[in-house]
């Protein structure tokens, strides 16, 4: 099922959902550019058979959400995060799962931080621990600085430079494991540019103040599963590492050779830690 969730300011967030309602439900937040297609149809169908609710959806300037002028967004990680519960509350749930990949993964901690009432459990993929003290972790890999700093470079409203640019991008994160397959690549972020009408508006998340100076997730409620890439070159595995250990009685999940997405191989890994972890807060 697809739905539109309208906030105050005219601000739109397109949704979608997999699975029975009746079910646990799960909501997804995905990381900094990339919209609710970064989920996977095939990988939230899959949770969806473990008997799960899966709720996604495009952040602002991704996808089918409002969008910004480049350069000029107005808003931060805080109402990003409001966002989210606007999401819940479009669905009609009242507490959910909250798994978070990348900035989705801090924004979801923030979620939880803020809104502990609506959270039943916390997973994340491939982020760093929000309010504690990182500066003694390994830092972004050179390699990936040295590519990243090329999107300086490239002409957001040239169709094929973006896409080219996206599928260096996602091969810089790729899996150390598993093949790059280049032309699946192709094929997804081609339809992901034409589905958002371009990409230029979510180069935005970069400029974002993060608001979690007053947060820490040694506060965490919930139970929390981290699932994390032992090859990753934007979070090294000592942030997912650090994050575990900041929260007493969670548990982590490396990911062998996993970089900093969501391989198609590595997801029965994924599916079935988030499925159980699901599993034992509903239980408990």
């Amino acid at each position: 099922m697809q739905l539109e969730i309208s906030r105050p300011g005219d601000i739109r967030i397109a949704t979608q959902t997999f699975g029975e309602k009746r079910n646990p439900s799960v909501l997804l937040v995905m990381g900094a550019m990339a919209s609710m297609l970064w989920w996977p149809d095939d990988f939230c169908q899959a949770l969806a058979e473990k008997g799960l609710h899966v709720v996604r959806y495009d952040n602002r300037d991704t996808g089918l959400s409002t969008k910004y002028p480049p350069g000029k967004p107005t808003y931060a990680f805080g109402d990003m995060v409001d966002d989210a519960v606007a999401v819940l509350d479009g669905h009609e749930v009242g507490k959910a799962h909250v798994v978070g990949m990348s900035m989705g993964g801090m924004l979801a901690q923030m979620l939880a931080l803020r809104y502990p009432a609506r959270i039943a459990s916390l997973s994340t993929i491939s982020t760093s621990p929000v309010g504690i003290d990182t500066s003694k972790l390994p830092g972004m890999t050179a390699a990936y600085q040295a590519h990243s700093a090329t999107g300086g470079d490239v002409d957001w409203s040239n169709r094929a430079q973006v896409i080219e640019f996206m599928i260096e991008d996602s091969r810089m994160l790729a899996s150390t494991a598993h093949p790059f397959d280049a032309a699946r690549l192709r094929g997804f972020v081609s339809r992901d540019y034409d589905r958002a009408g371009g990409l230029a508006s979510a180069t935005n998340h970069f400029m974002l103040v993060d608001g979690t100076a007053n947060e820490s997730i040694r506060d965490l409620s919930a139970p929390l599963l981290v699932i994390h890439g032992t090859a990753d070159p934007i979070f090294p595995v000592e942030h997912g590492k650090a994050l575990a250990s900041a929260v007493p009685g969670s548990r982590l999940v490396e990911v062998s050779g996993g970089g900093h997405e969501l391989h198609r191989e590595d997801w029965p890994i994924m599916i079935d830690a988030i499925a159980e972890h699901v599993r034992t807060a509903v239980e408990a």
